[in-house]
């Protein structure tokens, strides 16, 4: 499977990309500090950012407990639901695809993820990608059991564009 955020090797994530990960629960702290020191450089800045900033990423509680304070020093609040969350996080998923730097599995796989940490959250499954919660299990049959790769990914694409026009 492939990891998560492996589009973020080499470049930084917007603040409120952060936020959004952050609420959904799967920000990964281990890269964190490293992006508070991108957003110092950008222009961004305030105490809790710098020491975010600061830290080693292998210290992930010291990370959430800036990481909120740190963020609304960069004019960034956490969102205030699961949904409005999930939604920027699919949002940020469905442009990777389209603009061709995500496939279509590694979309389905991110989305069985976020998913999975909002405990199948009902309104998250209604977004648009939401309804995709269960299309990476059809990527790992080989029996025949699911629908053919080019019709796995049609439905991703089509449903990323819909996320793109919904947000």
């Amino acid at each position: 499977m492939t990891r998560h955020f492996d589009h973020y090797a080499s470049r930084t994530p917007a603040p409120g990309t952060v936020a959004a990960w952050l609420r959904l629960g799967i920000a990964p702290t281990e890269r964190v500090p490293w992006w508070a020191a991108q957003w110092l450089a950008d222009g961004h800045d305030g105490p809790a950012l710098r020491e975010l900033a600061g830290l080693n990423g292998r210290e992930p509680y010291a990370v959430r407990d800036l990481l909120p304070t740190a963020l609304a020093e960069a004019g960034v609040e956490l969102p205030m639901t699961l949904t409005a969350a999930a939604s920027e996080a699919f949002r940020l998923i469905a442009e990777l695809h389209l603009t061709g730097q995500a496939s279509a599995r590694w979309v389905a796989q991110q989305i069985e993820h976020i998913a999975s940490h909002t405990d199948y959250d009902h309104e998250v499954l209604t977004l648009p990608l939401g309804h995709l919660y269960d299309l990476a299990d059809e990527w790992e049959w080989d029996d025949g059991w699911g629908r053919t790769e080019q019709k796995l990914q049609t439905e991703v694409r089509e449903r990323c564009i819909e996320q793109t026009q919904a947000t």
